[in-house]
């Protein structure tokens, strides 16, 4: 299954802002920042990475409904829904 640019771009710019803010939290590491806002922080990325990770298991599955020829294999689409878990 083939991600149109249209449908992926809101989860790239969700990725990239992760991205950026990942190097925040990188950047407070080496600064000294303290336990608990890096965890903070850090957990705040993980959402956001795992956010975008079922937005595209979620488009791909929309494609599995909507496409008579679908060549989606659903089962592996599960398996990699499930790995996000």
């Amino acid at each position: 299954m083939d991600l149109e640019p249209a449908e992926i771009k809101p989860i790239v710019t969700r990725m990239k802002r992760a991205h950026g803010h990942l190097g925040s939290v990188i950047k407070m590491m080496e600064e000294g920042s303290d336990c608990e806002s890096v965890l903070t922080q850090l957990a705040a990325v993980n959402k956001a990475l795992s956010r975008a990770g079922y937005a595209i298991v979620s488009t791909g599955l929309q494609h599995c409904l909507t496409e008579e020829d679908s060549d989606v294999d659903v089962a592996k689409m599960e398996k990699l829904f499930l790995a996000l878990a």
